[in-house]
């Protein structure tokens, strides 16, 4: 049977090793030199273990489907009658830095982007459709979580972290009918091309989905369907580790990159404690920051009680105000709200580093997680629902 698969190569010529007579893998650092192609093809499973063979062959992975990690609760925001800061942007202490991302190239992969609301003025916007649907917004996701990373001051409201940020690249990942990996796979790979220093996804891997497909659609009986997307969610895993590898890499060619996704918002704590699901891929390869959702609570922020547990560090993730597409204001609720906010921190991170000093990778995660604190939080929190915590920005130069 072919299915449709996502296939990481890379450019880097293979050379034969004299002393073994074997083809030699290509190293990441000539991988990321020469670039790295993700292709798309129908391919027979069969053929699989002689492509995985392949030294220019860094993952394969069936393309299975992606979804929007979908907010909690929406409802319209009521317009302040003041000039007031969205109470995210404060708990993160992005109102009192001196910093506000201005340099930094940032990237989201969501629904798309309402770029003709006021709160993106001025802002250079790139917009690439992977969907096949146009470019906009239609669901209203994508433009809501840019207005937090980057938006400017809407309804006499700042609701953006990082509101310095003058270049935006927007990949619509997501369309009616959800997405894919291999659109995610082949927007991180257009982003990072593009010169993204930040990529922020609010989504992930539609697990059951895949199972119902398998069965309907190849007549898969329900136990080898959950079989064959649980090898699925394996290889996607990989796919996504090993991309996150590759960005990393690319800092030692002058191009530093973090990507933050979504943990989840499958757990159900309100109905029972121990109600609690890990962290969700794509967020939870290795090399990605994953992210938690916190909200407002009378002794302190605490864990939302659909946030998914294990993730690196948390953010605000309940009633966020920022951009509605068609304009004015809207709140929504969702790891979808923490992840913006947490890499609106991170472009704050890349000009606070490059004020002195050329920004890498490692130095930009490091200092972003390690901003992460404890403090405000309620007390008796589960360290394993917060990470290291909440995610602060920088305060001084």
């Amino acid at each position: 049977m072919r299915e449709r698969h996502v296939i990481l190569r890379s450019n880097f010529a293979a050379t034969r090793d004299p002393f073994v007579g074997a083809l030699a893998a290509p190293t990441l650092e000539g991988s990321i030199a020469a670039g790295v192609s993700v292709e798309i093809d129908d391919i027979d499973t069969r053929e699989i273990p002689a492509l995985a063979r392949n030294a220019e062959v860094l993952a394969i992975a069936r393309a299975i489907p992606m979804k929007l990690i979908a907010p909690v609760e929406v409802q319209d925001a009521v317009e302040p009658a003041a000039d007031t800061v969205a109470w995210g942007v404060k708990a993160v202490g992005a109102d009192t830095s001196p910093f506000s991302g201005d340099g930094t190239v940032v990237a989201v992969l969501d629904t798309g982007i309402d770029d003709s609301h006021p709160a993106f003025a001025g802002v250079d916007i790139v917009q690439e459709d992977f969907t096949g649907e146009g470019n906009g917004d239609q669901h209203g996701h994508g433009t809501h979580c840019a207005g937090t990373i980057f938006g400017r001051t809407a309804g006499g409201q700042r609701i953006g972290v990082a509101p310095g940020v003058k270049r935006a690249l927007i990949g619509k990942v997501l369309g009616a009918q959800g997405g894919s990996s291999d659109q995610i796979a082949k927007a991180i790979q257009w982003a990072v091309d593009n010169g993204a220093n930040v990529v922020s996804m609010s989504l992930g891997i539609d697990f059951p989905g895949l199972v119902e497909r398998l069965q309907e659609e190849a007549g898969f009986p329900p136990a080898l369907a959950t079989s064959l997307a649980l090898e699925g969610y394996r290889t996607n895993v990989q796919l996504f580790e090993r991309l996150a590898s590759l960005i990393r890499a690319r800092a030692a060619f002058g191009q530093a990159a973090v990507t933050v996704a979504a943990a989840g918002n499958e757990s159900q704590r309100a109905v029972n404690p121990d109600f609690e699901i890990a962290v969700s891929p794509p967020a939870v390869a290795e090399g990605v920051v994953s992210v938690a959702a916190l909200g407002e609570g009378a002794q302190g922020l605490t864990v939302a009680p659909f946030s998914n547990t294990g993730a690196n560090v948390s953010g605000p993730g309940v009633r966020i105000v920022s951009a509605k597409a068609g304009g004015g204001l809207t709140t929504m609720s969702g790891t979808s709200m923490a992840t913006p906010h947490v890499a609106g921190l991170a472009a704050l991170w890349a000009e606070r580093i490059e004020s002195t000093s050329p920004l890498s990778t490692l130095e930009l995660t490091s200092r972003l997680i390690g901003s992460a604190t404890t403090e405000g939080l309620q007390t008796g929190v589960d360290p394993s629902d917060i990470g290291a915590g909440l995610v602060r920005a920088p305060q001084q130069g």
